[in-house]
């Protein structure tokens, strides 16, 4: 299970790679909605996605043993774009 501490960390460890990205408050959803509906537009990201965020965090997190073992990633989209840029 996770922990507060874990969100933490990994948002430390992408602080230096990832774009801070606002909440932006959408008048159509929200008018659809009858609520309040704000957007985090992670399309901002350097990727183009919010899939960097676990890829750089779990090749982060890697032992020097096991990064010099390599990474495999099967992915032809956003997943393989935040495998190569961590």
């Amino acid at each position: 299970m996770h922990k507060l501490y874990d969100f933490m960390e990994a948002r430390e460890r992408l602080s230096t790679i990832t774009v801070k990205t606002k909440l932006l408050h959408s008048d159509v959803f929200s008018d659809e909605c009858g609520n309040d509906v704000y957007i985090k537009p992670e399309n901002l990201q350097i990727t183009g996605s919010f899939k960097v965020r676990g890829a750089y965090n779990k090749i982060a997190k890697l032992t020097e043993e096991e990064k010099a073992r390599g990474v495999i990633a099967a992915s032809a989209g956003n997943h393989a774009q935040g495998v190569a840029l961590a």
